[in-house]
């Protein structure tokens, strides 16, 4: 006979569908994702890149860890995107950036833009970006002038003293010197990352490797990157500058800067971008339109963090604007119709 008294009723919110990905396997893909770039900033300027992006990591793990303990709150940071958030900022800065810096650009991304909005999901742009736009406005020369050669061979771990610091692709583009580009950089070091530039974004070939595997492992969608890389490439086509050849200016244009990084890694971030596919087209041609005016109008060579950290501000209204029907309601403007 059952016992009735003893039965308990188990409530949960929806959706009532398990899985067996969670907050932290996703993450975890997201790492796995990152490492070929990883390895490869590694072996072009040296064992800096590995210590530099370790700091950041640690500093993001410290600075969440902290901040929980300190209000109270459960501890997040086994979820690993704190560590995600670490990789992504060392990947978007100059490897021989002062360690000291790079931590005041994990407190701010963490602590300001992550914490203080409610933890994981509830920031409403993407952390690891304002962390760079932080640091781009405190410190500009850092951030901006001291891009490392990665042909002039391996970054000192200590000092930055010895560091061959060489103009990027970027650089030379927002001018118009496509002679000076091409004489320096061919579209093969562009694709493969034999260039000057942040420290996750030189291989344009490994970081597609990446999002290929977010892709296959269906942590994001191809809506978003697809979006935002055509846009790019067809605006750079069809409007070259310097006199460079219309193929030729397109291929330097999105396989330069942050653009691979930003459509595969942090375009497609859960929290700060569209939920349905027709929102992320849409949030990915918007990111697309805003780095072409960004490097062609713009006084900053790059346009990648900043349309991205704009695109995210107009997401609540990208979703409102295409949000499906509920099943079983008529549309307004179908109603008439449906009356008769």
């Amino acid at each position: 006979m059952t016992d009735y008294k003893n039965l308990k009723l188990i409530a949960t919110s929806s959706p009532h569908i398990r899985a067996a990905e969670n907050t932290r396997t996703i993450m975890l893909d997201v790492i796995i994702a990152m490492m070929p770039a990883l390895i490869w900033a590694i072996v072009k300027f040296g064992f800096r890149a590995l210590i530099l992006t370790a700091v950041s990591v640690i500093g993001c793990i410290v600075f969440e860890w902290g901040y929980r303990k300190i209000m109270k709150k459960p501890q997040s940071v086994n979820d690993l995107s704190a560590v995600v958030t670490g990789i992504l900022l060392a990947f978007v800065c100059p490897v021989n950036m002062p360690y000291w810096m790079i931590l005041i650009g994990d407190f701010f991304a963490i602590v300001v833009v992550k914490q203080l909005f409610g933890g994981i999901g509830k920031n409403f742009i993407n952390p690891a970006l304002a962390g760079r736009a932080a640091l781009v406005a405190s410190y500009a020369g850092t951030m901006s002038g001291a891009w490392a050669d990665p042909q002039a061979g391996w970054v000192s771990m200590v000092g930055t003293a010895d560091v061959v610091t060489a103009a990027t692709p970027l650089a030379y583009m927002k001018t118009g010197d496509m002679a000076g580009l091409t004489s320096q950089y061919s579209v093969t070091d562009m694709f493969l990352g034999n260039i000057g530039g942040s420290l996750g974004e030189i291989s344009a070939l490994l970081l597609i490797v990446g999002g290929l595997y977010l892709i296959w492992r269906k942590v994001i969608t191809w809506h978003t990157p697809v979006a935002y890389i055509a846009t790019v490439a067809v605006l750079t086509f069809l409007f070259p500058k310097g006199g460079a050849d219309n193929v030729q200016f397109m291929l330097y244009s999105i396989f330069s800067g942050g653009l691979m990084l930003g459509a595969f890694f942090m375009a497609t971030d859960y929290t700060t971008s569209p939920v349905t596919k027709t929102g992320q087209l849409i949030f990915g041609v918007g990111c697309g339109l805003l780095t072409v005016f960004i490097r062609y109008f713009g006084s900053y060579p790059e346009g990648v963090c900043y349309s991205i950290m704009i695109m995210n501000l107009v997401v609540a209204l990208i979703d409102k604007a295409v949000k499906p029907s509920r099943f079983g309601v008529v549309k307004s403007a179908n109603k008439e119709a449906a009356a008769k």
